[in-house]
Parts: structure tokens; sequence; C-alpha cells
């Protein structure tokens, strides 16, 4: 029988290709007053979106990352991009970072959990990259973040304050704390702080227990009290961040970080993290679910975006960071088990990927398909950027633990 594909070289250089075009594609999104522009179709800035904390966070962390696999060009991209976090998206007099900004200044000045993960994702790779002002950065927003966003009584965090950090919205939400736990892997790379570890894994302990009791559906939306809301967001059923019913998309996060989780604890001899839970067999489920309510259950390939509590399709929709996420979770559970299943499952999302929703002509994956698999931009106009395929192209050929900045600067790349 032939080898997997995770397990040969050839594969492994076509992902790096991969890499590379997508990069190629983001080029310019680095703006000369600092930030990085949502991309259109062809990679062109926008110039009718303002600059995203979101947006910029993502490329100085992919151009950091490219930078480390010693690719021409992609440092100077990088700074360019953070210095839009260290210059005007920082919020000199009220703290933290504004949610977006254009040339007039902040367009959306509310301070938003999930921006300032990503901004401390952004520095911890800035700073593996050896970028001036990251170590700055990191601290800065590892402040902002332990001070305004961590509950340290929940043992997870707040989601949106207003620009003064006096009034706290009463909503609280799984995306940011997902995205927070991707920060705090990274942030225990970068500091050698355990602590980081423990508070991601209380994160990681709540989203299981409440999978386990939902049939492996993750509730995603609850109020300040952590009582899920099912019926959040019933009105606006396709919204990018905040959609209403269960994200196939976030099961298929949630699956990988759990393994990279359970690496960096045993990397630590973090026993307490380690026995906290059974990662492993969680994230199996969670994948397992996904694949079974998501993919191709319409008669046509692809994960739909949404599904009820039922796993009935809500919005049908494609979108592509779901795929990307998909073939990350797979590369993990093969990783950690061995089990071919996942190797299968891997194979044909890349196959599909390929086919589908990778864009040959003008770079880039598109966005978001229709049902039918065709290219639409009712959700996502344009292809903003390029995170979640890029680090597509770069899990599979990294071990599960250290995070993707700190493994290439340990020349950890096979």
């Amino acid at each position: 029988m032939m080898k997997p594909w995770l397990e040969l070289a050839e594969h492994q250089r076509w992902l790096q290709t991969q890499s590379e075009l997508l990069l190629t594609f983001g080029m310019s999104c680095g703006l000369p007053a600092g930030g990085a522009a949502y991309l259109d179709v062809d990679g062109i800035p926008d110039p009718d979106k303002p600059v995203h904390v979101w947006i910029t966070s993502r490329m100085v962390h992919v151009y950091a990352l490219g930078h480390l696999l010693g690719i021409p060009g992609c440092r100077p991209v990088a700074e360019r991009a953070l210095a839009g976090l260290t210059g005007r998206m920082r919020d000199q007099s009220g703290g933290g970072w504004f949610a977006a900004v254009d040339d007039a200044g902040p367009v959306d000045d509310a301070k938003v959990c999930y921006t300032h993960a990503f901004v401390i994702l952004a520095a911890t790779s800035a700073f593996q990259a050896g970028l001036v002002g990251a170590s700055t950065l990191l601290e800065d927003a590892t402040g902002v973040f332990l001070e305004r966003f961590w509950d340290e009584d929940t043992g997870l965090c707040v989601d949106t304050w207003d620009s003064s950090f006096e009034t706290l919205d009463p909503y609280r939400g799984i995306n940011a704390n997902m995205h927070a736990v991707e920060a705090m892997l990274a942030t225990a790379d970068v500091t050698g702080d355990p602590t980081w570890l423990e508070r991601a894994a209380r994160i990681c302990s709540f989203v299981a227990t409440q999978a386990a009791t939902n049939n492996w559906r993750i509730a995603e939306h609850y109020d300040s009290s952590w009582v899920p809301v099912p019926e959040y967001n019933d009105g606006h059923r396709d919204d990018p961040f905040k959609p209403y019913g269960a994200t196939v998309g976030h099961a298929l996060e949630w699956s990988r970080l759990l393994l990279n989780l359970e690496a960096a604890a045993v990397n630590a001899g973090l026993t307490s993290i380690i026995e906290l839970a059974d990662w492993s067999s969680t994230a199996k489920s969670l994948f397992a679910r996904a694949v079974a309510d998501g993919w191709a259950v319409d008669g046509n390939e692809g994960f739909v975006y949404t599904t009820d509590w039922d796993g009935v399709p809500v919005v049908r929709d494609r979108m592509h960071w779901v795929v990307a996420e998909a073939a990350a979770a797979a590369a993990a559970l093969w990783t950690r088990t061995r089990d071919p299943l996942y190797v299968t499952w891997y194979q044909r999302w890349w196959d599909y990927i390929v086919a589908t929703v990778a864009d040959p002509t003008a770079g880039s994956w598109h966005h978001q398909l229709d049902p039918a698999d065709r290219p639409i931009s009712t959700i996502w106009p344009g292809k903003p950027d390029i995170y979640h395929a890029f680090q597509a192209t770069l899990f599979p050929r990294l071990p599960l633990a250290p995070t993707l900045a700190t493994a290439l600067a340990s020349n950890m790349l096979h």
C-alpha cells in the first residue's frame, strides 16, 4: 500500500509550494501608514474597507512565519502590519486596541477579546521572527488581556467592552475564547510561563464539558453567567463571527487545539493538565460530529457553515476556513493516533480544496462558496487574509507542540 501523504517528502514539498503561493498573493497587504489591508479577490487592498485589527494581527503572524520559513519579502510586510498595531490601531489614552481604523482614526472603537487575542498571537510570532517592537507589544497585549478580558473566577474570557473599558457587554462567546487558547499556547512557548497553559486548559475543559453534554455540538453563545443562549442570532443566522446554531468549523478547530494543548502539557510535564481530561478522545468526538453533521450532507462536497442543535444544516454555504481547519485537524489526529481514517479524510479534503476552493487564476482561496460549490460573496466578499489557508499548509509539517512560530524558529519543519 502507498504511504500516507503525510509521510511523503513529495507532499511536504507540495505544501511548501502552496505556502509560498499564498504568501505571494498577500504581499500587497502592508500599508504605508501601518496595518494590513482587507484584500479583494485579486489580492489588492480594498479602499472601501477599514483596517481591521484582526486582519492586521493575522497578517503579522503569517508574514512573520513566512520570514521564519526563509521566504524573501515577508519581513517588510510583517513590519508594515506590525507598525499598525504599535501605532494608529493602539488606543494610547484608553488602552487596548480599536477594532478598526481608517486614515481619519477609529471607525470601530469597541475593545474586543477576539481582536486582542490576535494581537497577542501576532506579537508572539513577531517576537520569534526578531521584529523590532514585538517584545513590548507582547508585554502590552498580555497586560491588557489579563486586566480586561481574562476572568479568573470563571476561567474564561469576557467578550466586548466599550472604548473606555467602562461598560462590559453581557454576551459571552466561545469564538473569542478559542482564539484566546491559540494565543495562550503561543505565549506559553515564547515566555516559558506555564500559567498560560493552565489558563488554556480551563477554557478547553469548559468547552469539552459543554460539548459532551450536547452530543458533541458546541454551544457558541452564552449570557453573562455562562448559561447557553441557543437561539442567539436567530435573526442573523449567517453572521461571519457569531452565527446561529452550531459552527461546524469551530468543532474541527477545537479538535486540533485540544491536541495542541495536550502536547504542550506533555512537553512541559504538567500532569495536572494531562490528567484534567481525555483530550484525544474529546478531539476525536468533536471531529466525528463535525464531519457527520457538516461534510457533503446535501449532495455536494464541502462543509456546511452551521447546523441546528439536531445537526440539520442551517447555512449551507461553504466557508474556506472550515475545510482548512478540517485538513489541519485530520493531520493533528493522524499525528496523535496514527489511525488511517484521518489520512483518508486529510487526502480527500486537499483534493476538494485544489479542485474547488483554491483559485488557480487570481490566487489564494475563494472565501465562500454556495451549496453547489460556486464562489459567492454574500458573507465574505473578497479574500481578506490568508491566515486559515496558510496555516493549513504548515500544521501537517510541524509537531503538535510547540506552536507554529516557535517550532519554525527551532528548525522543526519537515
